[in-house]
């Protein structure tokens, strides 16, 4: 046993603490990414309720390009796209100067495009949930359109988005490790350095599943205990 779990140590002599930091990492990208998805899913779910034809199109048409690529290609996409992007404006303004995007934003840029994609239909799923005798109750008491979305709406859609949003969570934990493609050091390129180093690559890969297995259960746990905070004083939960 001290053999197989030698190359696991901490300090010098091990890649205990490469692994930590790499799960560290690998937690860090996927709350960015989510964070930042939240945000553009909102806005995407706006866009998609909106009234005007041209709105809904354009929100229609990225979700349809994001939920229909691999997410591997988007992440090569953002990652070797933003850097010609960036460097073309540049040159039209006359500026030599040379931009690399730094891998982890990089990431993070990837991985929020496509949760939004996802979590703007859970958002207009939760939206289109709230029960319409809520709404018209609350315009019946004077309450103006803001008041009604901000009391009323927007809290209740939190409680049918959690579970779909938890599931996405989950996804986009394990989808960071798309990043070791690109050279970014997260838990699944640590292992996968560890185990070509140690010659030992079973070893490091059970130690990123353990670490991973870990961090889903935990995540697991958050979710339940959302759920179950959102439905407070509903009747029959």
């Amino acid at each position: 046993m001290n053999s197989f779990l030698g190359p696991l140590a901490f300090g010098s002599t091990g890649w205990g603490d490469d692994l930590l930091r790499g799960a560290w990492i690998t937690i860090t990208l996927a709350l960015w990414s989510m964070t930042l998805g939240l945000v553009m899913g909102l806005g995407l779910a706006a866009l998609k309720l909106s009234r005007f034809v041209l709105l809904r199109w354009l929100a229609e048409s990225y979700t349809l390009f994001i939920r229909g690529m691999p997410e591997f290609l988007i992440l090569l996409i953002v990652f070797f796209g933003s850097d010609q992007l960036i460097n073309a404006s540049l040159s039209a303004f006359g500026s030599e100067a040379r931009v690399e995007v730094p891998k982890f934003v990089a990431t993070v840029a990837g991985l929020s495009a496509i949760f939004a994609a996802y979590a703007c239909e859970i958002f207009r799923g939760a939206y289109l949930a709230v029960p319409a005798g809520q709404i018209e109750a609350a315009q019946a008491v004077g309450l103006s359109a803001g008041k009604v979305f901000r009391r009323v709406r927007f809290p209740q859609m939190w409680r049918y988005a959690i579970p779909g949003l938890g599931n996405l969570w989950m996804v986009v934990l394990k989808d960071t490790s798309l990043a070791a493609v690109i050279a970014l050091d997260e838990l699944l390129r640590i292992s996968k350095l560890g185990g070509e180093t140690e010659g030992r690559q079973l070893t490091f890969f059970a130690a990123a599943g353990a670490l991973y297995l870990m961090m889903t259960l935990l995540s697991d746990l958050g979710r339940a205990w959302a759920e179950q905070r959102s439905r407070r004083g509903i009747s029959g939960t």
